[in-house]
């Protein structure tokens, strides 16, 4: 269960960035909130890694 939950982070953090990219150019703000989601996701990953 474990892995599956860390597996999932890991998916959300990468379809955060994907949103973030693709949003850039429309809108800033709601781009820089995907981008700390991502990086909120990924850190978690890491952490329950640990």
């Amino acid at each position: 269960m474990s892995t599956v939950f860390i597996y999932i982070l890991f998916l959300a953090a990468g379809f955060a960035i994907g949103g973030a990219f693709a949003m850039w150019k429309v809108n800033k703000l709601a781009s820089g909130v995907l981008v700390a989601l991502a990086i909120l996701a990924a850190a978690s990953g890491i952490l329950r890694l640990i």
